[in-house]
């Protein structure tokens, strides 16, 4: 992941640069929900790889599978 030099914040009207453990607290916690994001993705990934292995284990295609379920 690319690193930003300056990260800003806005609090009502005024544009406040993060600096020093704001910005490692920010960091840590973007990197944290990109992680969590990451994830999920390969969740929903291994899920569908899962799915197909069985649908093609019983000889079905995707379309068939949702016209049996309806």
């Amino acid at each position: 992941m690319a690193t930003q030099n300056k990260v800003f914040i806005q609090i009502d009207n005024d544009r406040v640069e993060l600096t020093g453990a704001e910005l490692q607290a920010f960091n840590a916690d973007r990197a944290e929900t990109q992680a969590q994001f990451d994830a999920e993705i390969e969740a929903q990934i291994a899920k569908a790889a899962a799915r197909q292995a069985v649908l093609s284990k019983i000889g079905l295609t995707t379309d068939e599978a949702a016209a049996l379920l309806g």
